[in-house]
């Protein structure tokens, strides 16, 4: 599944398949598997904030993803990210662009 297959069946599918689909496909995709545990949750947990936006077909606006990888690059040390994970991260996001 790509992400246009998922976005075309956002409306009608039910809030939380929608979820686990998002899920499956983020997961799947080879720049989060280089992240650690504790940074995939962190990045799904973001994606999750903006699951109704997503949706309903806005997406995440280039100002919501430039503030969200902006959080994360403050907390880098904390997270243990590299400017590399930043970049998969912002692809990531970037996916889910309006």
């Amino acid at each position: 599944m790509d992400i246009k297959e998922l976005l075309a069946t956002a409306k009608t599918d039910t809030r939380e398949h929608f979820r686990r689909k998002l899920g499956d496909l983020v997961r799947n995709s080879y720049k989060y598997r280089n992240l650690g545990s504790a940074n995939q949750k962190t990045i799904m947990d973001i994606i999750y904030k903006h699951i109704d936006a997503i949706r309903n077909g806005t997406g995440m606006s280039s100002n919501t993803i430039q503030q969200e990888v902006h959080r994360l690059y403050e907390k880098r040390l904390q997270l243990d990210l590299s400017e590399e994970d930043l970049n998969d991260i912002r692809e990531i996001f970037g996916l889910f662009k309006k």
